[in-house]
């Protein structure tokens, strides 16, 4: 009787090994969709990353203000404390849970959303280090958000990562009732 990833059979000098490996659990992420409302609707605040893959795009380029999730840390924590390192500044409001989203290479994140105000003027990002240009043993330091900006619903969804549109989809349907 042989089991998958075992030897094929006892005594067997060949090794089978197994068609998949051990489980191991997807990265996860955490970050805080900031929203308000003006004369012409509801606005989020989407941030675009610095470096120079970012520099150039514009579309799909933009995305929630996240990052991993450290060890003994809960989802809320780390949405808190990525928002603050990526914009600079604390978050007022008290966020509620929004959505967790699957992402394509099997990452997840969750969404946390919040009603309030940031002045893009003030975005103080901390920094990250690359080798820039690749191969070239050079690192260079940048933002890890270059740019914030509000944005219309409709105009986010078209500048928005495309994995983490859903978000915007739960917080129309949160704020619809």
């Amino acid at each position: 009787m042989t089991a998958r990833g075992c030897l094929a059979a006892a005594g067997s000098p060949k090794r089978r090994w197994p068609e998949r490996p051990f489980p191991v659990p997807p990265p996860r992420s955490a970050g805080v969709l900031l929203f308000r409302h003006n004369g012409r609707g509801t606005e989020v605040l989407l941030g675009k990353p610095g470096g120079p893959y970012w520099h150039r795009r514009d579309a799909g380029a933009w995305m929630i203000p996240k990052g991993m999730i450290e060890a003994g840390e809960s989802a809320i924590e780390a949405a808190l404390r990525e928002y603050e390192e990526e914009l600079g500044s604390p978050l007022g409001p008290v966020p509620f849970p929004l959505c967790t989203i699957r992402q394509k290479a099997g990452k997840i994140v969750e969404v946390f959303a919040a009603e309030g105000d940031f002045d893009p003027a003030t975005l103080n990002s901390l920094e990250h280090e690359v080798e820039w240009p690749p191969r070239s043993g050079q690192r260079r330091r940048f933002p890890e958000m270059a740019e914030a900006a509000w944005m219309p619903i409709g105009e986010a969804r078209r500048k928005m990562l495309e994995s983490q549109q859903p978000a915007l989809d739960a917080l129309e349907k949160k704020l619809k009732g």
